[in-house]
Order: structure tokens, then C-alpha cells, then sequence
């Protein structure tokens, strides 16, 4: 199963989302959505399921979370993370280099108990992928109009029996820098 990632589109809708959730039987939408038309253009792609971000109103009816089951697959949203994003980043760094997770990120993954195979969060308009404690951690970037020197971005996520992978895809030619695609074998949350 293919599910696409959206975040912070604050009321613009990129033709180019079309092409780039091609295929993509599920779209989340993380959070500042702006106007409902948003959504409705993406569900002209596939069916969406999207969070209130920080500038959403409670008018919209939008949850401020959401826990998914797509493909078997654990999957947590909402629109910030309760601890900074360069903290989530230097907290893997130090995983993967076989440090010990720190008190700072195990109250992070206790956040989210039990614990799902992916979060996804939007908010900081960066694109993130990153593994911490088992869990893919996934913000699929800005695809609103640009906004400071960020790259615009959505994201790819294939659900596959054993494993999920994760991509980051641009929506504009000039996206340098971008985080490499993330392969979490799923056997590792079951």
C-alpha cells in the first residue's frame, strides 16, 4: 500500500501534489491545511485523512490527532511533535552510532505508548526521516507556497509485508539537501 504525506499546505494546493501522490492510495494530511478546497483537491487523488495544525481552526472539525491502521501498519499523526524536531534529529544521530537513547527521547516514544510503527508530523516546514526507538519518524516538509529558504515537499510512504519505506519527494526542481530515503523493517514494532 502506498500513502502519500502532506503538511503545512496553509490554504495552497500544488498542481504539482497531482503527480507526485500518483498512485498513492491513501493521503495524510499533517496539520495547517487552510481551506477545506485543500482537502478536496487532494481527495481527487485518494481518500485523505488530516489533522488540525496551529493555524487551522476548530471550526474545521479536524482532529488534533489521528491513530491509522493502513496495511497493518501503526501509524500516529498529528501536527507538532512534543519535542523539538532538531532533537528528534540528534537524538537518532546518536542511536545509529550506538549511543544510548537519552531520558529526553524515551518520554518522546513514551508519548506515543503503545507504540505505533511511524509518526508523522508537520509543522517546522523541514522534511525529516528518521528512525528513534523502533519508529519511523516522518514530516513530509512544506507543499505550501514557499516560505524562508525551505525546500517545498511531500512524502512516499510504501507499506510492504515486512518492511515500510519512506521517501521524500520534491515539488520544486531546486530541493538540494533533501533527507535520504528510510527503510524501517516492520518486524522490529511487531
Amino acid at each position: 500500500m502506498t500513502i502519500g504525506l502532506v503538511s503545512d499546505t496553509h490554504g495552497y494546493f500544488d498542481p504539482k501534489l497531482r503527480g507526485a501522490l500518483r498512485g498513492a492510495e491513501l493521503i495524510v494530511h499533517a496539520g495547517d491545511v487552510g481551506p477545506e478546497a485543500v482537502l478536496d483537491e487532494l481527495r481527487e487523488i485518494a481518500p485523505v485523512h488530516a489533522v488540525r495544525g496551529n493555524v487551522d481552526s476548530p471550526d474545521s472539525g479536524l482532529p488534533l490527532s489521528l491513530e491509522l491502521a493502513p496495511g497493518g501498519a501503526g501509524i500516529r499523526v498529528l501536527h507538532i511533535l512534543p519535542a523539538a524536531q532538531s532533537d528528534l534529529q540528534l537524538w537518532a544521530e546518536s542511536e545509529r552510532a550506538g549511543g544510548a537513547v537519552r531520558k529526553p527521547a524515551e518520554r518522546l516514544m513514551h508519548a506515543f505508548d503503545p507504540s505505533p510503527e511511524m509518526v508523522v508530523f508537520g509543522h517546522s516546514h523541514r522534511p525529516c526521516l528518521e528512525l528513534l526507538g523502533g519508529i519511523l519518524w516522518v514530516n513530509p516538509g512544506s507543499a505550501g507556497r514557499k516560505r524562508f529558504s525551505l525546500p517545498r515537499t511531500c512524502a512516499l510512504v510504501e507499506i510492504l509485508p515486512q518492511t515500510l519505506q519512506a521517501r521524500i519527494v520534491p515539488l520544486e526542481d531546486d530541493s538540494g539537501g533533501l533527507p535520504e530515503s528510510l527503510s524501517v523493517d516492520r518486524a522490529l514494532r511487531r
